[in-house]
């Protein structure tokens, strides 16, 4: 029996699925930002890349991302490490995506419940904008909505446009979390702006969430709420 180009695609996303959440169940709980370091020294020049493919790895499969964005920052400093966890979180989330919209979506429906409908509605009504405010506003978890994001109408490019730059706010901020610890450990005067400084960017970011829900003009439920 000759398989169709739809049905091949279907099959290759649901291995791969099934690869890396195997690949996340097995380092689970091994993960950390100091083993990513240790992990990560022995590639050299091609550590920039082997992370970037970790991190996308890690959001298929369900292991928490912030792990990796302050190891970021402290493998590779506040703006490459930003650059860097922006880039791998922006392809999990669209690999995720993907797989939700062409191979798994009888899967990740089961998995969303009821805030699914939550999110066709809202995607419905204001397409990327939407994208935007849940990716500013945590909503749901980072990776769940990768992939029930993929069961709504959202074009590809509008959806990888709008997590990339509307994720960048907390990029940014844990990433200087990673290396504000590195500057710490090195001691110095540095290391106390470092903090103070990574003190200010966490504030911001916990603030964000009510600066959009107030230039919002329609209500943003409270998280955790289903439809």
């Amino acid at each position: 029996m000759t398989l169709n180009r739809s049905t091949t695609l279907r099959l290759a996303l649901l291995a791969l699925l099934v690869i890396l959440l195997a690949v996340g169940f097995h380092f689970r709980g091994d993960l950390s930002p100091e083993a990513l370091r240790r992990w990560l020294d022995g590639f050299g020049p091609l550590a920039p890349l082997v992370f970037i493919l970790a991190y996308a790895s890690a959001a298929v499969a369900f292991l928490p991302g912030l792990i990796f964005t302050i190891a970021g920052g402290v493998l590779f400093g506040p703006v490459f490490g930003t650059l860097y966890s922006l880039i791998g979180a922006t392809i999990g989330a669209t690999i995720a995506f993907l797989i939700a919209r062409f191979g798994a979506s009888d899967w990740v429906a089961a998995k969303t419940g009821g805030r699914l409908q939550q999110l066709l509605v809202g995607v419905q009504r204001e397409g990327w904008r939407f994208v935007a405010f849940v990716r500013l506003v945590p909503l749901f978890p980072f990776n769940l909505l990768n992939y029930a994001l993929g069961l709504t109408r959202i074009g590809v490019m509008p959806y990888v446009l709008a997590t990339f730059v509307c994720m960048a706010p907390g990029a940014f901020a844990y990433t200087w979390v990673g290396h504000a610890g590195a500057e710490a450990v090195a001691g110095g005067e540095s290391g106390i702006q470092a903090i103070l400084i990574a003190i200010g960017l966490l504030a911001v970011v916990a603030f964000l969430p009510r600066l959009v829900r107030r230039v919002k003009r329609t209500p943003v439920p409270e998280a955790g709420e289903d439809a």
